[in-house]
């Protein structure tokens, strides 16, 4: 059976992603799940770093000014990192990553979306303490991500132009 897929309607186009299900259950399936509730619709990006990544995901970035983006996580709290040695997905361009505070499962709702190979991310890799589970990628509208990628920012990685995530459609979960 294929693996769900996801469309991410942005103020700036959309793009699809397959979503890791059938060896990643735990940060997919949160996924998935927050999703088809409704979690992410209207939440902005709140974390944009030019030949880096775009982070999305935190609830207090509905308010895209609000200080506390980039802070928060989902109603149902954190869930158990997902280390598996049949599951050693790279942080390449266009792949889904869960966020986390560097704390052991301290994932919740936050991921970001890798726009160049940042290896030293993948929690198999031991040149940094930066442990991050690879649980989809980008497969149509990479130009789209690309475009949020390249959005001016503050200072602070916030897009002076605010990207929203109007709507998350997961399909086949």
């Amino acid at each position: 059976m294929a693996n769900p897929t996801a469309t991410f309607e942005t103020s700036l186009g959309s793009f699809n992603v397959e979503i890791f299900l059938d060896t990643m259950p735990v940060t997919a399936g949160n996924f998935i799940k927050l999703a088809g509730k409704g979690f992410y619709d209207g939440l902005h990006f709140h974390r944009v770093i030019n030949n880096f990544m775009i982070q999305f995901g935190c609830p207090h970035s509905r308010d895209p000014n609000s200080r506390q983006a980039g802070t928060g996580g989902p109603p149902t709290g954190n869930i158990q990192d997902e280390f598996l040695p049949t599951a050693r997905f790279s942080n390449e361009p266009g792949t889904l990553s869960m966020a986390n505070t560097g704390r052991p499962n301290s994932g919740g709702s936050q991921f970001f979306i890798n726009t160049v190979h940042n290896r030293f991310l993948d929690w198999f890799d031991t040149s940094t303490p930066s442990k991050h589970p690879v649980f989809g990628r980008v497969i149509e509208g990479m130009d789209v991500v690309k475009k949020i990628e390249s959005t001016q920012t503050t200072a602070g990685d916030r897009p002076l132009t605010p990207v929203q995530v109007i709507k998350i459609s997961v399909q086949g979960a």
